[in-house]
C-alpha cells in the first residue's frame, strides 16, 4: 500500500478533527463509508473532552483497529483482547515518539511547551496505523 499519511494531514488542514483525519483516510481498508466514519469520530476531536483526554489522532487509529480486527461477535467478544493490544501498541509508540498521549499535555496547555502540532499528531498516528494495522495491505 502506498502511504496515505499526507492525505491524513491534508484532511486535518481541510477542517477535519484529528480523529476524523486519521480514520477517514483509511475508510476503504475497513469497509466503511467516509460520512459514517466522519460521524463516528466527530466526538473524539480536541482530545476528547476539550483537551482533557487522549489525542484524537490516536483515537482515530484505535477506531480503525476495531473496525479492521473485531469479529463483531456480540456474544463471545473473541477479538476484544487483540484489538485492545493493537490500540495499546499505537498509543505506546505515539507516546514514546511525542512524550505524551493526552491532548492537553501535547499542546502544553499547563506548561507552555508544545510537544507536537495537531497536523504532526495526525501524521504520527497515521504512520503508526499504517505500520501496525495495514502493513499487509
Amino acid at each position: 500500500m502506498e502511504s496515505r499519511v499526507q492525505r491524513a494531514v491534508e484532511l486535518k488542514k481541510k477542517g477535519y478533527n484529528c480523529a476524523q483525519a486519521v480514520a477517514c483516510t483509511y475508510c476503504d481498508l475497513v469497509e466503511i463509508d467516509e460520512v459514517t466514519m466522519f460521524k463516528i469520530t466527530e466526538g473524539f476531536g480536541v482530545g476528547f473532552g476539550c483537551m482533557q483526554g487522549t489525542c484524537g489522532a490516536i483515537s482515530g487509529a484505535a477506531v480503525l483497529a476495531g473496525l479492521l480486527k473485531s469479529s463483531g461477535d456480540l456474544e463471545t467478544h473473541d477479538t476484544k483482547a487483540a484489538v485492545q493490544k493493537l490500540s495499546k501498541e499505537i498509543l505506546t509508540a505515539f507516546g514514546e515518539k511525542n512524550g505524551a498521549t493526552i491532548c492537553r499535555e501535547i499542546k502544553g496547555v499547563d506548561t507552555g511547551v508544545v510537544l507536537r502540532s495537531c497536523p504532526g499528531c495526525v501524521e504520527d498516528a497515521a504512520a503508526l496505523a499504517e505500520k501496525i494495522l495495514f502493513s499487509d495491505k
